[in-house]
């Protein structure tokens, strides 16, 4: 399968008094017309270049939060579970620990794990087989996901129980290990997270302060660059005209105040400024 080669660029950024590091779990392939919806597409591939059976190419990009005495990782990938069947539909790489070896850095060097929501490229490494059974990739961390976000996966509603693998989550819940907000909450100095539900109902976004700078890992409610149109919302997104209007609510915020994006699917451009055009429109300003 003809995948493209992961990126070996390092995008490493600071914010006050935190160090920003994405770490890649590789790119995979997902249908062109599924990630921009309704939006046609002669307008979206103006911006990306889908392959003869209209896939294109995302990111899988985590966020390394060091500062502060932590090691704070934001999201893990899509991960080694997927059948050869599924390897074959996607064609990731499962490269996050390769990541971590570039950096220097081990698994047991993580503190937190912050998962935005539970589909199964966000939290894939989450726990990895061991004898047959999951086991926690990061030993030592914490883990934390919206209780809500773990209620839906669990009603494996037909819409998007194809979304869940229980195994990154389940076992870690059972253990005591993850543990389960229930809306915005502080998860270390700096660090919270904040409901932007759309994508899913209880999607989170991780926003990062220091020295009256903010970042802020926006997740799926905005998954790629190309995604900042208000209304250039995804098939996949479970309440699109929440997704549009939390969109708004955010650049409301975001656009003024400064604030450094984190895409999760960007490959290419996994941090921007967004700014207003002249017709008023968010556009990316990458780093």
């Amino acid at each position: 399968m003809n995948v493209p080669a992961i990126s070996s660029k390092t995008h490493r950024t600071t914010i006050g008094d935190f160090e920003l590091t994405i770490l890649t779990d590789g790119t995979y392939w997902l249908d062109g017309g599924a990630m921009f919806g309704v939006v046609p597409k002669p307008l979206w591939s103006k911006r990306v270049a889908a392959d003869d059976q209209n896939r294109i190419t995302l990111g899988l990009n985590s966020l390394l939060i060091r500062g502060n005495g932590k090691n704070i990782l934001v999201e893990t990938g899509i991960g080694p579970k997927l059948g050869e069947k599924q390897q074959q539909i996607y064609g990731n790489q499962s490269a996050l620990l390769h990541s971590f070896e570039t950096l220097k850095l081990s698994p047991d060097d993580i503190d937190v794990v912050i998962n935005t929501h539970l589909h199964f490229d966000h939290c894939g490494w989450n726990t990895y087989y061991k004898d047959g059974r999951a086991t926690p990739t990061f030993p030592r961390a914490t883990y934390y996901a919206q209780q809500g976000e773990w209620e839906h996966a669990q009603e494996q509603h037909d819409r998007d129980k194809v979304s869940y693998i229980s195994d990154n989550y389940d076992p870690l819940i059972n253990a005591g290990q993850m543990k389960l907000l229930k809306g915005d909450a502080e998860i270390a100095p700096g660090v919270r997270v904040k409901m932007f539900p759309g994508h899913t109902r209880n999607l989170q976004a991780v926003i990062i302060e220091s020295q009256g700078k903010t970042a802020c890992y926006i997740s799926d409610l905005i998954p790629t660059s190309a995604h900042l149109d208000p209304t250039w919302v995804m098939g996949y997104d479970l309440d699109p005209i929440l997704c549009i209007d939390n969109r708004k609510k955010f650049y409301d915020v975001a656009i003024p105040e400064k604030w450094l994006v984190a895409f999760t699917h960007d490959h290419e451009h996994p941090f921007a400024y967004v700014e207003r055009d002249e017709r008023g429109k968010p556009v990316p300003r990458y780093l």
